[in-house]
């Protein structure tokens, strides 16, 4: 947020406070007013309660004590116009005005401490999710890429749903997965998972051999945990793993587990379907059956990829969320605008609330066929800076 939208947002929300104040004081008043002018035996000083009642919804721990002692202020009054402070029910209502007023202020200071604390775990949230799940550059290689995460608490910005990008030679690799189970317990498993695709990515020439070593890498996690957490024998990871290359028209895929991504391709929306294997983590295979399937990705086409959260969101009626039909509005959009659509429409479909997390990733492949950006520097097809090669 820019210091100027900080700015005016703070000044909006102090108007906004300043207003709501004239109601409490206005009850005091009217309360006031009114007792005064009616006969002795009508008291309407106990009202006087409700002002700082009200104050503790709108105003914080300084704003409710004043409101509180304005309250009590104004039964003074009264009872100086209705017989005097000495009469047992005036003084018997000033105290009890002063003690619901300073449980008031008791239950706001409560209330402002739990926010602040509240506060803290969210901003700790936010810092392990930016040092977990840290966001994709928007260019790579050939590749636009565009992201988003979206989680089913409002609580909770971390969760299961995992992506990752590794930059390797002339390649780009691309991790989207999605751990089973929630909690601390997921996160712990998506980190791992993460943590090894980034070592592994440069280390198996294919696919297949990369995805064999996601899967001991995530068999060697959850072993560590036989015996202390009782789901731990249960636990796996859907993913897939896609790698596409600066220079071609294809991309590869392997399959483990994990919904099958949508191409976007001269205006057509297709599910890009591969042989399929377990998924990563189940410690099941004695033989490594995972293969690649080569497709057409040529300049213009654009691949989402996605975690089922997306897919198995539901409506009210309990309608899954129509993915591929959806899509077909948005063929010609570009990757940031496909990714906010396919959010906005998603959120609308079920109402505002998810029960599952969500991660969206679109890539589109460029149409440079001689040069691709690594990072923000422009390189040609031999790999030398362009800069470099201009002054050649």
């Amino acid at each position: 947020m820019q210091p100027g939208q900080r700015f005016t947002g703070t000044w909006q929300r102090w108007h906004a406070t300043r207003a709501l104040v004239l109601l409490p004081i206005g009850l005091i008043v009217t309360i006031t007013v009114v007792d005064i002018q009616t006969p002795e035996s009508v008291h309407l000083g106990p009202l006087l309660v409700v002002a700082p009642a009200i104050t503790v919804a709108i105003g914080g721990v300084w704003l409710t004590g004043l409101i509180g002692v304005v309250a009590v202020a104004a039964q003074v009054v009264i009872a100086v116009f209705h017989g005097g402070l000495t009469t047992p029910n005036h003084i018997s209502q000033i105290i009890g005005l002063a003690i619901l007023s300073t449980l008031a202020v008791i239950v706001c200071l409560v209330r402002d401490r739990r926010r602040a604390e509240l506060a803290q775990v969210r901003s700790v949230s936010e810092a392990a999710q930016r040092a977990l799940l840290r966001p994709l550059p928007r260019r790579l290689g050939t590749l636009h890429l565009s992201c988003t995460y979206l989680a089913a608490a409002k609580e909770a910005r971390i969760g299961g749903d995992l992506y990752a990008v590794a930059r390797t030679g002339d390649l780009t690799r691309v991790l989207i997965g999605d751990v089973r189970g929630k909690g601390l317990n997921a996160v712990g498993e998506a980190a791992a998972l993460m943590g090894a695709f980034q070592e592994a990515a440069h280390q198996h020439a294919t696919l297949p051999a990369l995805a064999g070593a996601l899967d001991r890498s995530a068999c060697r996690y959850s072993t560590q945990f036989l015996g202390v957490d009782d789901e731990a024998e249960e636990h796996f990871i859907t993913a897939l793993l896609l790698e596409i290359p600066d220079h071609g028209c294809v991309a590869r895929l392997t399959h483990c587990g994990h919904p099958p991504p949508l191409l976007i391709s001269r205006g057509q929306v297709r599910s890009v379907r591969s042989p399929p294997a377990p998924p990563l983590g189940m410690c099941v295979l004695t033989r490594d059956v995972r293969t690649s399937h080569t497709f057409p990705f040529g300049a213009g086409d654009t691949l989402l990829m996605y975690t089922d959260g997306l897919v198995e969101a539901r409506d009210s009626s309990g309608a899954f969320y129509p993915l591929e039909e959806r899509l077909a509005l948005w063929v010609r959009c570009h990757p940031d605008t496909l990714v906010e659509c396919v959010q906005r429409d998603l959120l609308a479909h079920t109402g505002g609330a998810l029960r599952d997390d969500a991660a969206i990733l679109a890539i589109r492949r460029t149409a440079m066929a001689h040069a691709a950006y690594l990072g923000s520097e422009l390189v040609g097809s031999d790999g030398r800076p362009m800069a470099e090669l201009k002054h050649r």
